[in-house]
C-alpha cells in the first residue's frame, strides 16, 4: 500500500475530521490532502528526480505531517532528522543522506545555517514559519513554497516497493546509519498496530514523542492517519500539556516512553478525573518496570495497556495485549499480526522454548537497507532467506511469549532513546590524554538508565572529569552526554584483552536492588 494513498482514502471517508492538531494549525482530513498534493508538486517544481533526499528537521509542527506525504507521494524519501543532534552530528547526517533539500523549523534554523556551508548538495532550503534573522541564505518560508502549486495529486507512477523514509539509528560504528524502508514496510507497520493497538477512526490520539523518532511517525501517526482518527501533537512534552490536551481535545490514545509513563504516574498533582477519556496507552522504547504498570493499573482502571517491541529497521514484532496481565508481566509479547519472528542460536539454528536466541524478523516489515552501508546491511541480513536480526538477545517461553534478556552490542536506553556507547567512547578518544575508555549505563530515577563513562590515561598524562564531560558536551545530543566520569587506573578484561563492561555496570545495578 502506498503511503499517499492512506491519506487519500481517510480523506474520501471523513472529508471535515480534524485530522492534526498541532501547534501551528489544525487541518481537516481533506484540507491535509490538498496541502499534501501542493508540497509533493512544488518538491516536483524543483527537478528533484525521483528517489532524491529531502531531510526535515523540525518540533512537531503541524507542518510535518504534511511534509510527511507529500514527500510520500512526490517519490522523494524523507529523511527524518533528529532536532537533538549537536552540530557534528547534524552535518554528518544530512551529508550522509544524500540530502539535496531541507525544511527546517523557524526555530532550528540557525543550527541548520551553520552546517548548510559545509553541504553543497544541499540547494533548496524551506522554513517552517518566518526565516529568522540567523537563517539559511535564500531560505524561503514554507507558504511561500507551496502556494503556486496545485491541491491536485502528482502525475508520479509509484510502486509500494519505492523507497520511502529514512531514520537515523546509532550503530557500532558509532556515527548513525540511515535505516531506508519503502512503503510497503511502514505501511506493513501501520496495519500492524492498527490491529494491535486497536486504533479507529473515533480515536483522538496523542503525540507525544518526537515526530523524527519513528515510534511516534510510523507506529503512531501513520497508523492513526490510516484508520482516520485523529492526532494531536502535544508538544513540548511535559505532564501538564497532556493532561491538558486530555481535557481540551478528549484524548483517547498515546504511546508513551517508559520515562514520560513514570513521569505522569508519579506527578504530584496527578488527578485520574483530569484523564477521563483516555482509554488506550501503547509504550516501547525501553523495558517499563512493573511497578510503573501496576500503578498505571491501579490509578487508571479504564486503561488498557499494550507493550510493544521492534526497531528502526523493522517496526513492531511483539505486542503484549492488556488482557495478558498481569500474568505475563515482564514479557514483551509474542509474534504481532503480520509479521514473522524467530529466535536464533550463536550458529544459525532456531533456539527452543525457554532457550536464549538472538530475535530475528521477517516479512513485508523489514527495511531495505541500511543507506550506503552495504556492510552493515549484509551483517543484519547474514543468515538469509530474508531474516533481519535485531542484535537482541530473547527467550520465548512455550506460549510464544517473548522476554528481551540482554541488548544489543552494550546498548542502553535513556529515555526512550536508543545510547551506543561506541559513538560517546569515539568522541572521549580523541582527548589525548586518554589510554581506553568504556561507557555504560548506570540506573537513573527519571531516565531509566544514563551513560557513565570510565576513563583510563596515558602514562604521565592528566585529565579532569570536567574536561570529558565538556568535550562530550559540544559533540553530543544531551541524551548521549555521560552523567558520571570517573578516571580509573585500569579495566577489568577478557584473556582476549576486552573491557569486560559488566563488571564495571554491575555495582550500580546492585545497589538499586539494595536500595529496592
Amino acid at each position: 500500500m502506498l503511503t499517499g494513498d492512506m491519506l487519500r482514502r481517510s480523506a474520501e471517508r471523513f472529508p471535515g475530521k480534524p485530522a492534526i492538531v498541532g501547534p501551528t494549525g489544525r487541518l481537516t482530513y481533506l484540507e491535509l490532502d490538498r496541502a499534501a498534493n501542493r508540497f509533493a508538486n512544488a518538491l516536483l517544481a524543483t527537478g528533484a528526480p525521483k528517489g532524491a533526499k529531502v531531510a526535515i528537521l523540525s518540533r512537531n509542527l503541524t507542518e510535518y505531517g504534511v511534509v510527511f506525504f507529500g514527500a510520500a507521494r512526490s517519490g522523494l524519501v524523507l529523511v527524518n532528522v533528529s532536532i537533538q543532534y549537536a552540530e557534528a552530528e547534524l552535518e554528518y547526517v544530512l551529508g550522509k543522506s544524500d540530502a539535496t533539500l531541507l525544511v527546517v523549523d523557524a526555530q532550528l534554523a540557525g543550527r541548520a545555517a551553520a552546517v548548510l556551508p559545509r553541504l553543497p548538495a544541499i540547494r533548496t532550503v524551506v522554513c517552517l514559519g518566518e526565516p529568522p534573522a540567523d537563517a539559511p541564505p535564500g531560505c524561503v518560508r514554507f507558504d511561500d513554497f507551496v502556494a503556486p502549486h496545485a491541491d491536485t495529486a502528482p502525475p508520479v507512477a509509484l510502486d509500494e516497493r519505492d523507497p520511502f523514509c529514512m531514520t537515523y539509528t546509532g550503530g557500532t560504528t558509532g556515527r548513525p546509519k540511515g535505516v531506508l524502508c519503502s512503503h510497503r514496510a511502514r505501511a506493513t507497520t501501520a496495519h500492524t498496530v492498527a490491529l494491535e493497538e486497536a486504533l479507529d477512526e473515533r480515536d483522538v490520539v496523542a503525540i507525544v514523542t518526537p515526530l523524527f523518532h519513528v515510534a511516534a511517525l510510523n507506529i503512531m501517526f501513520q497508523p492513526a492517519m490510516l484508520v482516520g482518527a485523529t492526532c494531536v501533537f502535544v508538544t513540548p512534552w511535559s505532564v501538564e500539556g497532556f493532561v491538558a490536551a486530555c481535557e481540551r481535545e478528549s484524548i483517547t490514545a498515546a504511546f508513551m516512553v517508559p520515562t514520560q509513563a513514570n513521569m505522569l504516574v508519579t506527578h504530584p498533582g496527578f488527578d485520574a478525573r483530569r484523564l477521563g477519556t483516555w482509554r488506550k496507552l501503547s509504550f516501547a522504547g525501553a523495558p517499563m518496570p512493573d511497578w510503573v504498570q501496576r500503578e498505571l493499573l491501579a490509578k487508571l482502571p479504564d486503561l488498557k495497556l499494550t507493550q510493544i517491541y521492534g526497531q528502526s529497521e523493522v517496526g513492531v514484532i511483539t505486542a503484549l495485549r492488556h488482557w495478558y496481565l498481569p500474568d505475563k508481566l515482564g514479557s514483551v509479547g509474542r509474534q504481532a499480526f503480520n509479521v514473522d519472528i524467530r529466535l536464533f542460536r550463536t550458529d544459525g539454528t532456531e533456539a527452543g522454548p525457554g532457550e536464549p536466541g538472538e530475535i530475528a524478523s521477517r516479512g513485508d516489515n523489514v527495511m531495505s537497507e541500511y543507506y550506503g552501508e552495504p556492510e552493515q546491511t549484509a551483517a543484519v541480513f547474514r543468515l538469509g532467506d530474508g531474516w533481519l536480526l535485531t542484535g537482541d538477545v530473547g527467550v520465548r517461553d512455550a506460549d510464544g511469549f517473548v522476554r528481551l534478556i540482554d541488548r544489543a552490542k552494550d546498548m542502553l536506553i535513556s529515555g526512550g532513546e536508543n545510547v551506543y556507547p561506541k559513538e560517546i567512547e569515539d568522541v572521549i578518544y580523541g582527548l589525548d590524554a586518554v589510554a581506553e575508555c568504556a561507557v555504560f549505563g548506570i540506573p537513573d530515577p527519571k531516565w531509566g538508565e544514563v551513560p557513565a563513562a570510565f576513563v583510563s590515561l596515558k602514562p604521565g598524562a592528566t585529565l579532569e572529569p570536567e574536561t570529558v564531560i565538556e568535550r562530550c558536551r559540544t559533540a553530543l545530543a544531551e541524551f548521549k552526554r555521560p552523567r558520571l566520569v570517573r578516571i580509573v587506573a585500569d579495566f577489568p578484561k577478557t584473556p582476549i584483552g576486552k573491557i569486560q563492561k559488566n563488571l564495571l555496570r554491575e555495582p550500580f545495578w546492585a545497589e538499586l536492588q539494595r536500595r529496592i
